[in-house]
Order: structure tokens, then C-alpha cells, then sequence
């Protein structure tokens, strides 16, 4: 049960940016940006560094999101997998093996990242704004993960759910819905 009253029809993080739609939108827009905006990393991958930062910060609600998008993007699901079990092992390249690793640095504290880390991601192929963009990812990424789980926010339960996010995230982005989410009211799904 959530901490404040948020809409029923809305769990996780939707609930909650549209409880404050100011505070939100320069939320979601550094997201998009992010997430969905130009870069060399593909969307999959930035998708996979949220996913093991929230799988780390052990947050249910966006661990099961960005698991259904990035499986999405990578029309499989075995890497999300692999990369929350090891990073070492999974079937990513060295290069992504390397930011994730720095992702799950900042993701316990932006001092626990060394110099070390980040010399081997760029020994490995990592551009300047790569290091860049996967730093601020998962620091982003830990403020949602303690603002869901801060709030106690409804996490479902049922994988049908977070597929139909992980194709709202595909086909949307992260911007809000230009005709709101009202319409979940009656049937109760993820916007597609």
C-alpha cells in the first residue's frame, strides 16, 4: 500500500510522476534523453544498465520494467538475465561488461568507482560520453529505485504486466502519454 495516495490504476513510477507532473517532466526528459536519445550505446544496452542497477538496489517494481524493456530491445531475454546473475559472464560484450561493472560502482556509491574501472572501459572501447552517459544512467536510476520503493509504490505481480510496460517503453520512450492514462481505469493494462 503506498505511503500517499497515488491512482490504483497506475503502479511503480507512473503513479508517482503523475502525482507531481512538474516535478516529473524534467524527470522524464532527462530519461528520454538518456535512455532513448542519440548514442552509441543502443538502447538495449542503456536498458541493461538500469536493469542492473535497480536489480541491485533490489527494486522489484524497476528491476521487472527495465528486465520486459530491455528484452524488448533485445528481442531475447536471456542477457537481462545473465547480466543481474554476473556481469563477468554474461553475453555482452567486454566493452558493456565494463560499464556495467562501473554502473553497479555508482550504484552502491559515486566514490566506490575507480580509476581503474574506468581505465579498463576505455581499454576495452568506451568512449569519454559513454562512461559519461552510464554514470549518470545509474545514478539516475537509484533515484527512481528509492523514490518507487520510498513510497511504496504497487508493484505487480504478474509478468503479462511488465511486458505490455516493456512495449509501452519500446514504442513511447519514457515521455508521459499525450492522452494521459485515464483510459487504464477501465481495463485495468499498460498502455501500448
Amino acid at each position: 500500500m503506498p505511503y500517499i495516495p497515488l491512482e490504483e490504476h497506475l503502479p511503480g513510477i507512473t503513479g508517482l510522476l503523475e502525482y507531481r507532473k512538474d516535478s516529473a517532466a524534467p524527470i522524464r526528459e532527462l530519461t528520454q534523453i538518456l535512455l532513448r536519445g542519440p548514442s552509441s550505446l543502443t538502447e538495449g544496452e542503456r536498458e541493461l544498465i538500469a536493469t542492473v542497477v535497480s536489480s541491485g538496489n533490489q527494486c522489484r517494481f524497476c528491476t521487472a520494467a527495465h528486465t520486459a524493456a530491455a528484452d524488448v530491445l533485445l528481442n531475447e531475454n536471456e542477457t537481462s538475465n545473465k547480466v543481474k546473475q554476473d556481469i563477468t559472464t554474461a553475453p555482452v560484450s567486454n566493452k558493456m561488461k565494463a560499464l556495467l561493472t562501473i554502473a553497479s560502482m555508482v550504484r552502491e556509491s559515486g566514490k566506490a568507482v575507480t580509476k581503474e574501472a574506468i581505465e579498463n572501459a576505455k581499454a576495452e572501447g568506451s568512449t569519454d560520453i559513454e562512461i559519461h552517459d552510464t554514470v549518470l544512467i545509474a545514478a539516475l536510476f537509484c533515484l527512481y529505485n528509492r523514490y518507487v520503493d520510498g513510497l511504496a509504490t504497487v508493484t505487480p505481480t504478474e509478468p503479462e504486466f511488465y511486458k505490455g510496460l516493456g512495449q509501452r517503453l519500446k514504442n513511447h520512450g519514457y515521455n508521459r502519454l499525450p492522452q494521459g492514462y485515464d483510459h487504464l481505469k477501465k481495463n485495468n493494462t499498460v498502455a501500448q
